[in-house]
């Protein structure tokens, strides 16, 4: 038990460190390319800070725990809306500028729509998972034709810029980070699962708890560390950007892929719970920033309270469900 909690931790703080490098490389040599800043920070960045999840879910259905494979692509949504929005609104109300996101959030609630169509005959089958990653392809080639329109004047661009700027890299060492985080990446998340697992087992806990709680926390830090990292420098809409980008990676290519790896079951509280939390955060996201006479460009403080509440007591009824029966 001490080995597996270990594991975790372990697990937990190379799969952050080497998915921070990932990214920083993959941003700089994507730069060095002449690929256009605003689809770094759209793409690279947003989508690349996903990574943990990618690695965790695709080795939790090659296991055979498709509980947790689901439960991290789905709880990680659910952890990024309702705690890292929460909390960096809480922090300092969140302005929204950036044409991309105001694009993206109506599009990641069509797409969660169409995740919860497939949980209904209680299976993601690799067809589904198929579709899920056909999805993801065109959404892809949507944000790649968007970056390069050469929008140069939206926020987000503009943004993503001056951290690039702040952080150069040489294309050598950029590649050296990218391969080496590429590498860790898939070993601290083979570490990550067989802690998760182990811990499941001994404690008699589903695997998909532990996906929703404890492993979706933890694959979440990257978000987390660039939430706090971008409020601290005013860069709002690069915290939007990556929770959504996040978002729509988690719900597509997360998923799908490990359903490709390996057909899911899907308990019913997946889909009545877990799933209709998520759809629900996705909706309050959009209202939050949608007003009645217009876009209000803001997610005050009582918003961010809001979202971190539901997070709180959402957590509590996971942990009650287990504890609760066996009391």
């Amino acid at each position: 038990m001490l080995m597996a909690i270990g594991a975790v931790i372990a697990g937990l703080i190379l799969l952050v460190w080497s998915a921070d490098k990932f990214v920083d490389g993959a941003a700089a040599t994507a730069k060095h390319l002449g690929m256009p800043t605003l689809l770094i920070g759209m793409v690279i960045i947003g989508f690349g800070t996903s990574a943990p999840e990618l690695a965790v879910s695709a080795m939790a259905a090659s296991d055979g725990n498709p509980g947790l494979a689901l439960g991290n692509g789905y709880g990680s949504n659910i952890t990024n809306i309702a705690l890292i929005v929460g909390l960096t609104a809480l922090i300092a109300p969140i302005a929204v500028h950036s044409q991309v996101i105001r694009k993206e959030l109506p599009l990641l609630v069509v797409l969660t729509l169409i995740a919860g169509a497939q949980l209904i005959d209680g299976e993601l089958s690799r067809l589904d998972g198929w579709v899920l990653l056909a999805v993801f392809a065109a959404v892809m080639g949507w944000s790649i034709y968007q970056g390069f329109q050469g929008k140069d004047s939206d926020p987000l661009g503009g943004e993503t810029e001056a951290e690039i700027i702040a952080h150069p890299m040489p294309m050598k060492t950029a590649l050296i980070w990218l391969v080496v985080g590429l590498v860790l990446l898939v070993v601290s998340s083979r570490l990550l699962v067989w802690g998760a697992v182990s811990i499941a087992q001994s404690l008699g806990v589903s695997d998909l708890v532990i996906g929703l709680t404890v492993v979706a926390i933890g694959t979440s830090l990257p978000e987390l560390a660039s939430a706090i990292a971008a409020v601290k420098k005013n860069e709002h809409d690069l915290i939007l950007g990556n929770i959504l980008g996040s978002g729509i990676f988690n719900t597509l290519a997360v998923v799908g892929l490990a359903a490709v790896i390996q057909p899911l079951s899907v308990a019913p509280e997946v889909l009545y719970r877990d799933w209709t939390l998520m759809l629900g955060l996705t909706l309050a996201l959009l209202v939050m920033g949608f007003g009645l006479t217009g876009w209000r460009k803001l997610i005050s403080r009582v918003d961010g309270t809001l979202l971190l509440t539901t997070y709180v007591a959402y957590t509590g009824y996971l942990l009650w469900t287990v504890v609760g029966p066996t009391a």
